[in-house]
């Protein structure tokens, strides 16, 4: 199993669509088997369409806007001594949050398809939200499919996602989270497919899903490459990014133009959600050692029972709430080109006070996890290492819970 050089990731596949000939596949019925096969071909067309890519990236650019900052936080540096920490602040993106890369580009393609309607899943609500933005944007009708539980502890997106015209559609089976949302979403457009577009919030699961949404988020990595040239006069000798991990989308999008580089210059982590302190529950299947599922349409480490029964999730951050993983991190864990591990709950909030006391900043839950590990490994490192962050989403969508659970919100 092995890294090829100078091809994209998304595009490292086998002809049956597997990483390493092992991690990914399109396990669907055979109802989605033409959908699946169309929708793959058009994609591939576009993604070669100058026509397309212009106007993608003029979206990108005054639409998203695009670059995001990338910013130094001097404060937090002095406070912990060691390497130099920075963050790339994907959430000034419009919406707050990368997810809208994502969501823009599957409408460019609903409407590249001659589809008036889109639907899409979400946990913590971002990638609801921005695929209600995209459909707003582009005259498409759209419904999000989201887990009660979840609706409940993420109003402030959900109130967003109705704002825009969209409907939302409690998930009650299962968890009542996004694992559940994914496959209510994947049922619906089994009988819906002929004039709706499916958006896959993450790079989950069937492979073509994958693709489209690498393909999108590493916009994150162009700028990112970019402005370290631009402030270093080079890609830094001693670099880390550190970026939290649920299925995925946001490390993908910040690690991808950087994963050619050698490891000891370039060290791409991710950090999943380890859950309470006191309690057995995660969403960490990467970083404690899950065994290889089928897990909506594609096979990836995925938290589940010796039987293969998909075990129950736990954790602070909705967007992280998940037993699965992108098949692409699969196989970066498997050839050692990335290092996973995992923040608690409680990591996650003292993080957040701490990036909050010090700095302007606002970080949702998600990368508050990335933040407890540049906070654990900083003060170990010398001033010349360069520790970023890829502070992905704003914390406006947790104010409900962080004030329950620090008796204050905090920005």
């Amino acid at each position: 199993m092995k890294l090829k050089k100078n091809i994209p990731l998304i595009d490292q596949h086998d002809r049956q669509g597997f990483w390493g000939g092992k991690f990914g596949g399109s396990f669907i019925p055979e109802t989605l088997k033409k959908p699946i096969e169309d929708l793959t071909e058009e994609f591939d067309k576009l993604r070669k369409n100058r026509e397309f890519i212009k106007k993608k990236n003029y979206y990108f650019k005054n639409y998203i806007g695009s670059p995001t900052p990338l910013i130094k936080l001097n404060n937090l540096s002095r406070h912990l001594g060691g390497a130099q920490i920075w963050a790339k602040v994907v959430s000034e993106a419009n919406g707050g949050a990368h997810k809208i890369y994502n969501a823009t580009v599957h409408a460019l393609i609903c409407k590249a398809m001659g589809k008036k309607y889109i639907v899409g899943d979400t946990g913590a609500g971002y990638a609801g939200k921005m695929l209600s933005m995209a459909a707003k944007k582009f005259g498409l009708k759209c419904k999000i499919f989201m887990g009660a539980k979840d609706i409940k502890r993420q109003k402030p997106n959900c109130d967003a996602i109705k704002k825009n015209g969209a409907k939302i559609i409690p998930v009650y089976s299962g968890s009542q989270t996004l694992v559940d949302a994914v496959s209510e979403c994947m049922r619906y457009w089994v009988s819906n497919c002929n004039d709706t577009h499916m958006c896959v919030g993450s790079t989950v699961g069937p492979n073509i899903f994958v693709k489209i949404c690498g393909y999108s988020t590493s916009q994150i990595s162009k700028e990112l490459k970019s402005q370290l040239i631009n402030e270093f006069n080079k890609i830094p000798k001693k670099l880390k990014l550190i970026n939290c991990v649920g299925g995925g989308s946001s490390a993908y999008g910040f690690w991808s133009e950087f994963i050619d580089y050698n490891k000891n210059q370039v060290e791409l982590i991710g950090v999943e959600a380890g859950g309470p302190q006191k309690s057995k529950l995660h969403a960490a299947p990467l970083s404690k050692n899950a065994k290889v599922g089928i897990l909506h349409g594609a096979a990836s480490y995925v938290c589940q029972s010796n039987e293969g029964q998909i075990h129950e999730t736990e954790s602070i951050s909705a967007g992280l709430d998940y037993p699965g993983v992108s098949p692409i991190h699969c196989f970066l864990k498997d050839t050692k080109r990335a290092r996973y591990t995992y923040a608690t709950d409680e990591a996650a909030l003292e993080a957040y006070k701490l990036v909050t006391k010090f700095e302007n900043l606002n970080p949702s839950l998600e990368p508050s996890h990335a933040f407890a590990e540049a906070i654990k490994i900083a003060p170990k490192l010398n001033n010349e290492t360069i520790l970023i962050v890829n502070s992905c989403g704003d914390a406006k969508k947790d104010r409900d819970i962080i004030k329950e659970r620090l008796g204050k919100y905090l920005c």
